[in-house]
């Protein structure tokens, strides 16, 4: 099993995310894709910008630096399907990207 020692690129990746984030980044938090059509139409877009256009993309997925909380559920990435905790790293096929534990994105599962 390799660890995050092993991914050096993910932490220079996530970083950068954090900065933009940080800086105020507009993302599309909401409306959340909890049904299919939405989770579609999210995914499809995504599927349409480049991998380099980190940016772009973690716009389109709405992600947070903090859990999202709907219904008494805070949705974090550490709770999410497709969180790969010894990695820290967000494997939805249409994102792949490095992300921390306690920040959010709109195409969130359990």
């Amino acid at each position: 099993m390799q660890t995050m020692e092993e991914f050096p690129e993910d932490a220079l990746i996530r970083a950068q995310l954090e900065k933009l984030l940080l800086a105020g980044l507009r993302t599309e938090a909401e409306p959340r894709a909890y049904d299919l059509e939405m989770q579609q139409s999210v995914l499809t877009r995504l599927q349409n910008v480049p991998a380099e256009e980190i940016a772009k993309r973690v716009g389109i997925a709405g992600f947070t630096l903090h859990p999202y909380a709907a219904e008494g559920i805070e949705q974090a990435c550490e709770t999410c399907m497709y969180f790969l905790s010894h990695r820290q790293f967000c494997a939805l096929p249409e994102l792949m990207l490095p992300v921390r534990p306690d920040w959010s994105c709109r195409l969130w599962r359990i």
